[in-house]
């Protein structure tokens, strides 16, 4: 178990593993069964992805939306007055041509191997509105560098608004590896023959492991839940040991 220690400026950024919310930006409280509408949280690589970092809540009481007119980005905000509380302000800015960035003031402090990684927030996949502020990656080695002064969003096309919402998660970050330590090669004929071989069984079992959870969804698409029983198993071995 790995311990993150985090330290803000602003309360309201409210950092927190990042949850699935159902109802809301997961989908609805739909169940697997058939003539449902197929939503994001029923796809468990998804749910474990989307749950893999924290996320942060946008703080402020104001919206912020931001566009592009005329290959510019535009930050359109009622802030008031500036808080005099020594942080810029508005706290976001324009960076570039199709770029802007907040500053974010957030400190999070790991250990010397690993790094912090930006991404965009889960929702931002799920939105309909296709309204979601869309985060740049970047990787900080945050075991030197003792604060994440901003972070950088890419600006929507002209024609489309990204909205940031008081409460709403805007960036989730993950915390992995600082060095990627690994080196891509072909499998040899054994490794790849193993692997062949747990494809087969597995396509072969389907029918049998997803049976009882076949389900057709609204828009006719099939489903099942064989990745996930395979996974609950694999969990249960590995907590129970060799």
């Amino acid at each position: 178990m790995r311990t993150v220690k985090y330290r803000l400026f602003e309360p309201r950024l409210a950092p927190r593993r990042t949850k699935i919310e159902v109802p809301g930006w997961a989908g609805n409280r739909e169940p697997r069964r058939d003539g449902s509408h197929e939503q994001a949280w029923h796809c468990m690589p998804f749910n474990e992805g989307a749950q893999y970092g924290i996320e942060l809540f946008y703080p402020f009481d104001n919206e912020l939306h931001v566009t592009k007119r005329n290959g510019a980005v535009v930050l359109e905000g009622d802030w008031g007055p500036d808080p005099m509380t020594g942080i810029n302000w508005p706290p976001f800015r324009t960076f570039g041509e199709g770029y802007y960035t907040y500053q974010l003031l957030l400190d999070l402090k790991v250990d010397d191997d690993m790094a912090v990684r930006t991404e965009p927030h889960p929702r931002f996949y799920t939105s309909a509105e296709d309204d979601v502020p869309l985060a740049v990656p970047a990787l900080l080695r945050t075991s030197w560098w003792p604060m994440i002064s901003f972070v950088v969003f890419k600006a929507p096309p002209e024609g489309r608004r990204h909205i940031f919402r008081q409460g709403e998660p805007f960036v989730q970050i993950l915390f992995l590896p600082a060095d990627p330590q690994f080196e891509l090669v072909p499998m040899n004929e054994e490794e790849a023959a193993e692997r062949e071989m747990r494809y087969r069984r597995i396509h072969a079992s389907r029918d049998t492991l997803g049976k009882d959870s076949t389900w057709t969804s609204s828009t006719n698409t099939v489903f099942d839940g064989t990745y996930r029983f395979i996974l609950g198993a694999a969990r249960a071995k590995a907590r129970s040991g060799p």
